[in-house]
Formats: structure tokens, sequence, C-alpha cells
């Protein structure tokens, strides 16, 4: 099986990147439109270059990779001109503020909470925020004002966000010193703005210089036009139609999730599998359960032998076995052979 790593040319002259286990129907759906995706209002769209791998996780890294990647090195790429590709990835004598490559990575977004009504709410989001690698928080008129003592429990030990949260009167001074402010809300609530998914939020997060926030508002009725307003860009999360009510700890972590994926960040633990079994276990093991079945005249007909037999080899070898679980089931085999009865 085969996975693709894409790039496609949008009707307004942007560039998509993608990955995807099936070419054809994925470029298909963002040409009808049935992916929520960036390409949705920005059809129609070209296919321009793909790439095949052995791996999803090798299509997806590939992906990622291209997506920090400035306009003039996309399209090197997508024209094949590898002295031109080089050329724009290596670091150039004097810094071009038009080359997103040339440019020192942005800094993690700003979250904003405006005219939060409970402190567990605030707490909550704190832990979402650090989950994720984000530290600054900034509060609008929070209701009960600041600091909450219901807003440590529910942060779940993330204190550093909270210690260093800082309070604001009006969202206006909570954005000043930042470029580019994003709202999160379900409407457009009469202002027209860019709209954007969390994904794509924290694409562009990571292509433009400058600060960025992120904006939320109170748990009962969002933000209001004003606060939007103040806002360039909306982020709008695709949620079911019927059921679309995400609490505030809930929208927080998929934005910072998102933004997340341009960062190194700890996987948990994994337990450390061990390897299959030498051959020379599991034989013993397919010749312990042949010799059973034998003895137990489950081969027959005997012209079915064989391939009774080699039915049975395929699916022993099929999970590959490593020699404790070899172990135990030779002595499941052992324990029906020999039944006994024990106190």
């Amino acid at each position: 099986m085969s996975f693709f790593t894409y790039i496609l040319r949008c009707a307004d002259g942007t560039y998509y990147t993608g990955f995807t286990d099936d070419l054809d129907k994925r470029v298909a759906e963002h040409h009808s439109g049935a992916r929520p995706e960036y390409t949705t209002e920005r059809r129609p769209v070209e296919l321009k270059w793909s790439e095949s791998f052995d791996t999803l996780a090798k299509a997806e890294a590939r992906e990622r990779e291209i997506k920090t990647w400035g306009r003039r090195k996309k399209e090197a790429l997508i024209a094949g001109d590898r002295s031109q590709l080089m050329q724009v990835a290596a670091p150039s004598a004097k810094p071009s503020p038009h080359m997103e490559e040339d440019r020192a990575p942005a800094p993690p977004p700003i979250i904003v909470l405006v005219r939060p009504q409970l402190g567990a709410n605030i707490g909550k989001a704190a832990r979402a925020m650090l989950n994720f690698g984000l530290t600054e928080l900034r509060l609008v008129a929070p209701r009960d004002g600041w600091p909450n003592p219901d807003a440590g429990p529910s942060s779940a030990g993330a204190d550093i966000v909270l210690a260093n949260a800082q309070v604001y009167e009006t969202l206006a001074e909570a954005v000043a010193d930042c470029a580019h402010v994003f709202a999160t809300t379900v409407r457009k609530r009469g202002v027209t703005m860019p709209v954007v998914t969390p994904e794509e939020a924290a694409r562009e997060i990571r292509a433009e210089p400058g600060r960025s926030a992120i904006v939320f508002g109170p748990e009962r009725s969002g933000l209001e036009t004003e606060d939007v307003a103040l806002s360039r860009t909306i982020i709008t999360v695709p949620v079911n139609p019927e059921f679309g009510s995400l609490n505030l700890a809930q929208a927080v972590i998929l934005c910072a999730y998102e933004w997340s994926k341009s960062v190194t960040l700890a996987q948990p633990t994994l337990t450390d599998l061990l390897p299959p079994a030498p051959q020379v276990e599991l034989e013993a093991m397919i010749v312990q359960l042949e010799t059973m079945l034998e003895a137990a005249g489950y081969f027959f007909p005997a012209h079915r032998t064989v391939a009774t037999k080699l039915t049975l080899r395929t699916m022993l070898t099929k999970p590959a076995w490593n020699h404790l679980e070899v172990r135990t089931l030779r002595g499941v085999l052992a324990a029906l052979a020999n039944p006994r009865q024990r106190d």
C-alpha cells in the first residue's frame, strides 16, 4: 500500500499541502468541497506535486516538513528544479524578509480568555495549554476577579500558566502587542473576515512573524461582535451541526494541539515489545499442536491433511509471536493434552 504527500494550487494562488492513502479520492474531495479544509473556499484546485511513501508516518512527516517552507521553495519543488530548491533552502548571507524559511521560528501564540466566568474553567484552560507547550495566558475582565482559588485545583499542576497570567480591562489592551489576532467563534456575527480551522490557523501562526493571540469568549455566550471585530481572522471548529457545543477547555485544547504539531513534545512512554520468537520455538509449537490434533482425529479426511496443516501454519505464523507468547500457548496445549484436577 502506498501513501502520498501532495501539494495543491488553489484558485487564489496559494498552496495547500496534505497527505493521504488515496490520492485520487482525496484530490476529488478537494475539488468537490467535500472536505472542510483550507481549500473549500479556494476552489477550483489543481494537483501540482505528489510523492509516494511506503508508510503513513513518512508521508505525514514529509507533509509537516513542506508546510514549514516558503512559497519559493514549494514552487522549486513543484518545478523539479533541484538547483533552485537547494539555493532557496541554503542559508542566505543577508536574510530576506520575504522568505519564510529565512525567518526565526514564530513565537508560541498567546491564549486570551475574554470575561471568563468560572475560576475552574480558567484552570482547565491552563491545563490544556500546558499539555501542548503553551504558557502565556491573558485574562480580560474575569467575572470573579483574579487570582481565583478555584483555578488551581482544576489546572492539575499547570501552576506556571496561572502564576504568570496577566489581567487586562479590555481585549484591545490584551492584544495590543500582537500582530495576528484570531477570534474563536461558531458564527461570523456580521463581521466579514477570513474563516479558518484550528489547523489552518496554526499554519498561519507558524508562517508569520510577530506575536499571535487566540481569543476565546465567555463560557455562556462566546465573543461579542465588538470582540470579534478586533481580530483579523476567525477560527471555527468543524463540529456536528446537530450538537456544536464545546466547553472553554475543549476549544483551547483543539487550538493548542494543532499548534503543537510544529514543535517537539515528549511522546507518552511506550512499553518495549519483545522481538518475535525464533523460528525453532515456533516450529516446536506447531508440531506440538499437530501431534495433539492427530491424536484427536482432527485431520480427516486424510487427503485434506496437507492443506489443513498449511492453513494452521499460516494462522499461527501471522501474529509474529514472541517467545513468552509461544511458551504460554504451548503451556495451554500441554494442559489440554494432560488434564488434571487442581485443589
